[in-house]
């Protein structure tokens, strides 16, 4: 008889999850509130920089290159340098969404889109099926499932960007329009973590913002166009502190550059890489005069509010507490960025599988740098201090203790090496069924 996950939420990690599980040899059915798949890769943009471009090839050695292929695919730009980033590849958000849509179907994934999950039903310590809203004004849609991969994100509702930020900026996880995340985990009884800024209040804002291309300066669009990158000094008296910046969830872009200039990167529209900038600020910098925000759309007061709900969970990424759910993305913690996503979502997926079909979790070992990350930040968790960083293979801390452990390179071969070693050549891309 064949075993089915069922994956809750769609961005990058819900829908590593939903590939996994399904080559791994179940039936998968994913559950996303939105009418697209993605979540912030809508609107992120950003490969293969510094640390990432480790950690996509040790995925790709290990079987779960897929969805990284598909953004090297849709590569705007690639072997891109801006300060502290190098050999970046940048994917065209508007192109992105589709063709990740098209390779879960073709997996045989089955998608739910505009489908919140409302509810949940349990026994014991497993849950046993979830119950979701059908957008379309037809009956709820109820999905049983043997193991459950909880994706739903951190971010969200609506009221915790009143509460911790500047108010709803009206970004993509669209709220107000597709209701509030539900974390089925936390549905079960189990308690959400809640991370802190460096100053020890609650949550992160979110890392960049977008601007409408055409709003810019010819020479900035052309620039852009050409190399990927631009960089425009900012007035003295218009700069933003390095200590404001720390209050993004990316804190590897807290960086004088970015406190000095705007840094813009082109995924389609300009990606400016700050939580925000006041409207009437941004509009005194020369080229920016007529400058327009595409997400948030309220983008001049602030930006989403993240890690507001992340999980207790092992190094083989099971949620503590229950005995058939495991999770993936935020929810395995303060680990940020689309790769780090698909690392989680894919372990999670895959040991879903394993769980479903009487196998023992994988564990990814600490030879490698994304079993390695895994482990460092749930152990980072474990403190109140912990709690106030973020962590990314890109840069800031989680990147230095990469280079320090030698786990940071760019030599294909060795990455291939290592894998091997590990024994785990290929291991996601085989069927357990």
């Amino acid at each position: 008889m064949t075993k089915k996950v069922v994956v809750v939420g769609g961005g990058w990690a819900g829908s590593a999850a939903a590939l996994a599980a399904r080559k791994a040899g179940c039936e998968v059915e994913l559950f996303e509130r939105t009418d697209m798949l993605l979540g912030t890769g809508l609107v992120g943009g950003i490969m293969r920089n510094n640390g990432r471009f480790t950690a996509t090839e040790e995925m790709t050695a290990l079987g779960g290159g897929d969805l990284f292929k598909i953004a090297d695919a849709e590569a705007r730009h690639t072997n891109v340098e801006f300060p502290g980033h190098k050999h970046v590849t940048l994917y065209d958000v508007a192109r992105i969404e589709p063709a990740v849509r098209r390779a879960l179907i073709d997996a045989g994934v089955t998608v739910h889109l505009h489908a919140r999950v409302k509810e949940i039903e349990k026994e014991g310590d497993k849950i046993t099926k979830v119950i979701a809203d059908n957008g379309h004004g037809e009956k709820d849609i109820v999905a049983e499932g043997d193991v459950f991969v909880d994706a739903s994100g951190t971010a969200g509702p609506q009221g915790n960007c009143m509460k911790y930020g500047n108010g709803c900026a009206m970004c993509i996880y669209r709220c107000p329009t597709f209701g509030p995340r539900l974390s089925i985990a936390a549905r079960a009884g189990v308690s959400e973590i809640l991370g802190l800024k460096g100053d020890g209040t609650v949550g992160a804002m979110s890392g960049s913002c977008k601007l409408h291309k055409d709003s810019l300066s010819k020479d900035i669009v052309e620039k852009l166009d050409k190399t990927g990158v631009a960089i425009i000094p900012i007035p003295e008296h218009l700069r933003k502190s390095v200590k404001s910046l720390s209050e993004k969830c990316c804190q590897q872009y807290a960086l004088i550059e970015f406190a000095e200039n705007i840094i813009l990167l082109d995924t389609g529209h300009a990606k400016l890489m700050t939580s925000y900038y006041p409207l009437e600020v941004l509009r005194q910098v020369p080229g920016f005069e007529n400058a327009r925000f595409e997400d948030p759309y309220a983008g001049g007061i602030g930006n989403s509010m993240r890690y507001l709900g992340m999980l207790p969970r092992n190094d083989a990424l099971k949620v503590e507490g229950l005995a058939n759910v495991f999770c993936g993305g935020e929810k395995a913690g303060l680990l940020v960025g689309h790769t780090e996503a698909i690392v989680t979502g894919t372990l999670a997926g895959h040991n879903a599988a394993r769980t479903a079909l009487g196998l023992e979790p994988l564990v990814l070992p600490r030879t490698l740098a994304v079993g390695d990350a895994i482990a460092y930040v749930r152990e980072a968790m474990q403190h109140k201090e912990g709690l106030t960083k973020k962590y990314t293979f890109s840069g800031s801390v989680y990147f230095e203790h990469m280079k320090k452990q030698n786990l940071y390179t760019l030599d294909l071969d060795a990455i291939r090496d290592r894998v091997e070693k590990a024994g785990l050549t290929g291991v996601f891309a085989r069927s357990l069924a």
